[in-house]
């Protein structure tokens, strides 16, 4: 009974700590993921201990109640030590992170005193743990073995209903709006990492294939994006066809972009506390703050307890100012997002001048808990804000308490870009290589309709962009949001399509109507299978302008983006446990992938093939 008394004292001592007080660990550019076993009985071990020594620093977490742990780290090898009152301890001379880590712990005689000392006198952990759940993070701080703790998973996904299969007889339209998000892509990596699958509902399929770039031609002309349409067999329905639609957004020189009118809004409330989360957030902002000059501004808002802010707005080229109010932060206090944002978007009026691309950009994991926190509320004042020009990027950060929910509706709202930051090479690849996509809008409240014809297509199906659906009449209605394109930014969208004469019972028959008069319905006799119309905005502009292109006969060869964007959305489909997904597994998207791989300049294909290789693996055992 004493040894357990000590350790409730220390482990409750230790969350009342500051944790600024803790020495900062270098900045994390790499992750270290594995599971800790029983080595007798393969069970997992919750509330081990897990350090992570290399050169430059020392890192350390606890593991989930599924033994399982992520560790951000600053070497790519280190030493690796776990540890756990019930066991032996276990040393790795080298570890490399790339792959997760099996760790097996042998049972011994428990000496509790000695080894809980050791194990918990210093302060807990930062980093959230893995959850309970198949695929899920947990809490902010683990709870010795056989103590409850505090709740489980907090994190939080949109309910996704996917969309049907549709007769052009009864609904010839369908009509959304693009989405240029990514978020969920990287979200679902995180999961891969420790080698499993996402939660259903966090794997939006338009994301998954938008997070690729696509050798889509620039546009010419007026247009600020190019269209590129191919139509072929569909890889996991014998008899369908696959409608691969591609935009294009103008790539601009970094010179020829407007100054940038930039809020940083920060968070850096307790549950940020964590070196996947306020360490690895100033690390990908100080690669932005790279990017920019003399010409643009920028300022700092924090928000935790209360809002304010550090920054005033300061000239790009001050670099020295602007990195050094960046590594002055630290974490601690609750949640206040909503003061957060509006003082936020006041910095950004203020600092707002023609021609100028003024946007807030929120850096948090979602967990506002102070305050004006429904998503409702803040999904209504980011919705205003932006009729003043002010547009609002959502970067995401963490695990355990990540509102993925909250933040894809903040920047649907807010005219921007969700993108979730799970390592630097993320930051990167969003903040750097993207930076004109994500930072400035070459077209607002761009809408795809297409009209169907029934004398070549029985039925179709939008694969994803649920959230993304809008009325018929929205189409030509100025005032109706829509999504926006990013200088550079790529847009991709895939229909199924059912030809006529194709046997299906995927669509369902409807009673005759009492008070109107039906006439058999027929599709005019043509080659063509589809018209797509396009509806976009200039920037400043308030009045559309019309894009038009028909789709007719399928390709006799397929390109690699068709093959690749299907065998991404076929395998989201998999991870999502989808009724439409046919034939399609993880074996046979593989085979797609490899096949439509292609050019791979910065490896983002190559990954994702890996990520899908240790899935089924993982799968197998």
């Amino acid at each position: 009974m004493k040894a357990f008394r000590i350790v409730i004292a220390v482990v409750g001592a230790s969350l009342l700590s500051a944790a600024p007080s803790q020495p900062q660990s270098p900045e994390a550019d790499f992750q270290l993921a594995g599971k800790v076993a029983d080595q007798d009985t393969g069970q997992p071990v919750a509330g081990a201990t897990v350090v992570f020594k290399g050169r430059q620093g020392r890192y350390k977490v606890a593991t989930g109640a599924d033994g399982s742990f992520l560790l951000s780290v600053a070497d790519s090898c280190g030493k690796v030590e776990a540890f756990h009152p019930a066991y032996e301890r276990l040393s790795l001379k080298q570890a490399c992170t790339g792959s997760p880590l099996k760790l097996a712990l042998k049972a011994r005689p428990v000496e509790v005193e000695e080894e809980a000392d050791e194990a918990f006198s210093s302060p807990p952990p930062l980093l959230s743990e893995h959850s309970v759940q198949r695929a899920m993070a947990s809490p902010k701080m683990m709870a010795p073995a056989g103590d409850p703790g505090p709740p489980m998973n907090t994190e939080s996904y949109a309910y996704i209903r996917e969309n049907r299969f549709l007769s052009p007889l009864q609904e010839p339209l369908s009509t959304f709006s693009i989405d240029v998000d990514a978020a969920s892509y990287s979200n679902f990596r995180r999961f891969a990492r420790l080698g499993q699958l996402p939660p259903k509902d966090a794997v939006r399929i338009e994301e998954m294939v938008n997070y690729f770039s696509y050798s889509y031609p620039q546009p010419v002309g007026e247009a600020p994006f190019s269209i590129t349409t191919e139509l072929g067999s569909c890889p996991w329905a014998e008899g369908h066809q696959l409608l691969h639609i591609g935009l294009q957004g103008r790539q601009l020189p970094r010179e020829d972009l407007p100054p940038a009118n930039l809020v940083f809004l920060l968070d850096v409330s307790g549950s940020m506390n964590a070196p996947n989360k306020l360490p690895l957030l100033k690390s990908s902002l100080k690669l932005l703050v790279d990017q920019l000059n003399e010409k643009d501004r920028v300022s700092i808002v924090v928000y935790a307890g209360a809002a304010g802010a550090v920054l005033e707005p300061t000239p790009g080229s001050d670099k020295q100012k602007i990195l050094g109010a960046l590594s002055s932060l630290q974490a601690g206090g609750s949640t206040a997002g909503g003061e957060g944002l509006r003082l936020a978007y006041q910095l950004a009026r203020e600092e707002h001048r023609e021609g100028y691309n003024s946007r807030v950009i929120l850096a948090t994991d979602g967990d506002f808990n102070v305050g004006e926190s429904s998503d409702a509320a803040m999904a209504r004042l980011v919705e205003e804000e932006r009729e003043t020009g002010v547009f609002l990027t959502v970067l995401g950060f963490g695990m355990g308490n990540y509102k993925d929910s909250k933040m894809q509706e903040l920047a649907q709202r807010g005219n921007g870009q969700h993108a979730y930051i799970d390592d630097i090479s993320e930051a990167k690849k969003v903040l750097v290589e993207e930076f004109g996509a994500t930072v400035y809008t070459i077209a607002s409240d761009v809408k795809l309709q297409l009209e169907f014809n029934p004398a070549q297509v029985q039925g179709y199906r939008l694969i994803g962009y649920e959230s993304r659906l809008l009325q018929n009449e929205d189409f030509n209605d100025d005032q109706a949001d829509a999504g926006e394109i990013g200088a550079g930014h790529s847009v991709t969208a895939l229909y199924e399509i059912i030809p006529t004469g194709v046997q299906t019972d995927w669509l369902g028959d409807v009673d005759g109507l009492k008070y109107q008069e039906q006439s058999p319905q027929r599709g005019k006799p043509s080659k063509e299978w589809c018209t797509i119309k396009f509806r976009y905005k200039k920037p400043g502009e308030r009045k559309s302008g019309l894009l038009e292109k028909v789709v007719e006969n399928p390709a006799r060869e397929l390109s690699p983006d068709f093959k690749w964007s299907a065998a991404v959305a076929g395998a989201g489909m998999v991870l999502r446990g989808s009724e439409f997904k046919g034939a399609a597994d993880l074996s046979a998207m593989l085979a797609l992938a490899r096949a439509g791989q292609g050019e791979d300049p910065n490896g983002h294909r190559a990954e994702f093939i890996r990520l899908i290789e240790g899935l089924e693996a993982a799968a197998a055992e």
